[in-house]
């Protein structure tokens, strides 16, 4: 992979380079990337929202200096959506000109073979993918989808070329880096895990917390990163609805500072609930429980 190997000698020299475009990866988190790298085996990362799984991707192609290429997963997804089109009303119009200058001598088996060229293929994130070289893929939230787009994605995975029945194989000379990303929603299936390096993402711990809002908020305080950290680190242990991750923890943390907050009092988290969390029956819960959170 062009570029990956200078910046990735170790699993601490990877850590490094991530945190320098504000990703603070831990150990395993850095080890499972280096390895994927190394490897060149796709890399599953699984956890809760928020864990920092999509970011980690993002991170990944500014270090190793590659455009990302993002597939955002969805119920129904399909090959057309996530690997190319034909561009229909194109191919209409081609073969309207090819009639209007042939004098009705039309060739129809050329004509045919005229339809189905790299000029009329729409190419979609994974075809995008294997022939941008290199870069990094970041199929999110895999678990989104249903069993046949999984099926679909084996072939890809396996030797980093899809084939298209009217157009024949693409084949990627340069494998992109594969992240793919799962909420667990549902169990993906054995046969895509089997293809992949496989990583669990645990909320940080207070520290990393503390150290990652310290890093993407420059002018926030000490005591008001402790105070945040240490406030949703309490949510995340309480049933909640949607408990918070990294990305809530960053926007309680500017809703302060843009209210000119320099400390997290009940009155201020009062004031920004709805930056960390985003069910009102969750808000209401906590609205009486403010101090105790705080205390």
């Amino acid at each position: 992979m062009t570029g990956a190997t200078e910046l990735s000698g170790s699993p601490a020299e990877l850590a490094d380079t991530l945190e320098k475009v504000g990703y603070l990866a831990d150990a395993g988190v850095a080890t499972a990337a280096f390895l994927a790298i190394r490897m060149r085996k796709p890399l599953f990362c699984e956890g809760e929202p928020g864990t920092g799984k999509t970011a980690l991707a993002l991170a990944l192609a500014e270090a190793l200096g590659q455009p990302l290429i993002r597939l955002q997963c969805h119920e129904g997804i399909d090959a057309a959506q996530a690997l190319y089109e034909w561009d229909f009303p194109r191919q209409l119009l081609h073969l309207r000109a090819l009639e209007a200058s042939s004098g009705g001598g039309l060739d129809v088996d050329a004509a045919e073979q005229s339809l189905y060229t790299e000029r009329f293929l729409l190419a979609r994130p994974l075809l995008r993918a294997l022939t941008t070289a290199p870069c990094v893929l970041l199929i999110d939230e895999i678990d989104r989808a249903d069993d046949e787009f999984e099926a679909f994605l084996l072939q890809l995975l396996d030797e980093n070329a899809v084939t298209i029945p009217e157009y024949g194989e693409v084949r990627a000379q340069t494998p992109p880096l594969v992240v793919l990303t799962s909420n667990r929603t549902r169990e993906v299936h054995d046969a895509l895990k089997r293809r992949c390096l496989y990583h669990w993402l645990e909320h940080p711990g207070l520290a990393r917390e503390i150290a990652i809002l310290r890093s993407r908020i420059p002018g926030i305080g000490d005591r008001l990163a402790h105070q945040v950290a240490d406030a949703v680190r309490r949510l995340r242990d309480l049933e909640l609805l949607k408990p918070p991750g990294v990305a809530e923890s960053l926007d309680w943390a500017q809703a302060l500072l843009a209210l000119d907050r320099d400390e997290l009092d009940a009155e201020a988290a009062a004031l920004t609930l709805g930056a960390v969390l985003k069910y009102s029956e969750d808000a209401e819960r906590m609205r009486a429980k403010l101090d105790a959170l705080l205390a």
